[in-house]
């Protein structure tokens, strides 16, 4: 009884989304389902062939001197379409992307990031590649040498169990993570290639679709909107979403297994999805409720929302923390309160819309989601943003936050509490210093200025210069740069 009467709760959801999409948005692609793929898009065009003499290999890194392995060179994506078929029970993927790209020099062969997993075959528009793996690097060489400024398909089909990656210095585990019922897929920093090939490095955005097939009576989740009535046959579902705004790839998402679901629109008029497993059935109206309220909210104080649609999902996997996944922050096996939905959906500006080039530049998304905690609670008269920095700031000087310069991220410890807790405490000391008005025009022109693409430390200060007027290098190093506690 209780699975009939989610069956027809979800219908009515389900037709209640679609009629809440965006009236802009493009028509749903088609696109296949994993086990019967076949390109979606019609290949890029690619420009004439240089001569074997011109093309060399892309790099297998993307430049970051920190992750030098993650994402690639030689090339940028602008779409994924992902189709995968997830079975729980055997926690077997089978998978097809194909991804439209441009070189940006000539190329002889060029890399693919995936971990695991089993690679069938390989085509280049069209054309049969011949590929390597060593480590995560999949090295794909075309029948025929790719042009610099030339566009490109390339598509990848493979299968296998994912296998989510383990790292005790920063989240843990990540990536595609199999649960009971399904899958929990959050995979920040370097963890989409444990389910699809990628330029995996938030350097490079790019468009989505994606097409998850699973067990009927299953919900597949995945970034942006539902693109078409979810399609059932032989037993399987395939739920088609889209995100037509640029995502870095660690943001992509396709969680899936059971999940209760109550969409609508807030109150400023934009589309709201809630998701809950049912193990928090209760929190479905508090997680729907809250991410309309605070979205609405951050609209006034950081600019329009840059994206589609809103919302939250609450799975029953005790990640042991929450991922802010475009337009669907996910809370791995808790009940999120207002101030950690106000973090993850401030994110949605700072580094979901604004994205860094490189790692060492974090506090930019952190800093900044933890103090738009602040300003949610003072907004709430639970306490001021002041009496918050003024609280860290009683911390004893040798406390080890001090001794970690938040404005260079290191990579062995990502997600340090300073590049959280003294980033914010940064931007506390930019707003006293520079006043109220400056600060929150500065925090609209950022967003602004920079919406959909890539942002650094570097171009933060001269905005706040320009903006202000003031010379501020001494307050951004004390803050930012130096291993002791500022005055």
């Amino acid at each position: 009884m209780r699975a009939e009467r989610r069956g027809v709760a979800l219908l009515a959801a389900l037709v209640s989304v679609l009629a809440c999409a965006p009236a802009d948005q493009p028509p749903p692609s088609q696109v296949p389902s994993a086990a019967t793929s076949t390109p979606a898009s019609a290949p890029a065009p690619t420009a004439t062939s240089p001569g074997p003499s011109d093309a060399g290999p892309g790099a297998p890194g993307i430049g970051d001197a920190d992750f030098p392995h993650d994402g690639n060179g030689g090339y940028d994506v602008t779409h994924y379409d992902i189709a995968v078929d997830y079975t729980p029970k055997t926690k077997r993927l089978e998978g097809v992307t194909t991804i439209t790209a441009a070189a940006t020099q000539a190329l002889s062969s060029f890399n693919l990031d995936l971990s695991g997993l089993d690679v069938r075959e390989v085509t280049v528009d069209g054309a049969a590649a011949t590929f390597t793996r060593q480590g995560s690097e999949l090295t794909v060489r075309p029948p025929r040498p790719l042009a610099d400024g030339g566009g490109f398909t390339v598509r990848v089909s493979y299968a296998g169990v994912p296998k989510p990656i383990q790292d005790p210095d920063n989240l843990g585990s990540y990536g595609f993570i199999p649960t009971g019922d399904g899958a929990f897929v959050t995979a920040e920093p370097n963890g989409a290639k444990t389910w699809f090939p990628a330029n995996d490095h938030p350097a490079d955005k790019a468009t989505f679709d994606f097409a998850i097939t699973v067990p009927a009576g299953l919900t597949a989740l995945a970034n942006g909107e539902l693109a078409g009535r979810p399609a059932t046959s032989g037993g399987k579902t395939t739920w088609r979403w889209r995100e037509r705004r640029p995502m870095v790839t660690y943001l992509a998402t396709a969680t899936l297994g059971e999940f209760e679901l109550r969409q609508g629109r807030s109150a400023g008029g934009i589309p709201v999805l809630a998701a809950v497993d049912p193990a928090f059935e209760s929190s479905l109206e508090g997680v729907y409720k809250t991410s309309a309220e605070v979205t609405d909210y951050w609209a006034t104080v950081f600019g329009p929302y840059p994206f589609d649609s809103t919302g939250g999902v609450v799975d029953d996997f005790a990640a042991g923390y929450a991922l802010e996944n475009q337009t669907k922050p996910m809370y791995g096996g808790f009940d999120p309160d207002d101030g950690i939905t106000a973090h993850e959906l401030a994110h949605q500006w700072f580094g979901d819309s604004l994205s860094i080039r490189r790692w060492k530049d974090l506090w930019l998304n952190e800093g900044f989601a933890t103090y738009a905690e602040w300003l949610w609670a003072e907004h709430k008269g639970k306490e001021t943003a002041e009496a918050a920095f003024e609280r860290q700031h009683r911390r004893p000087a040798g406390d080890s936050i001090w001794k970690y310069p938040p404005g260079r991220a290191r990579p062995d410890d990502l997600f340090n509490q300073s590049v959280y807790t003294r980033g914010a405490m940064t931007l506390h000391a930019l707003r006293e210093e520079i006043g109220d008005r400056t600060f929150f025009d500065l925090l609209r022109t950022w967003t602004a200025e920079h919406r959909y693409g890539h942002v650094t430390t570097d171009q933060f200060v001269q905005l706040a210069e320009r903006l202000s007027g003031k010379s501020l290098d001494s307050l951004f190093d004390a803050w930012l740069f130096q291993p002791r506690r500022p005055a």
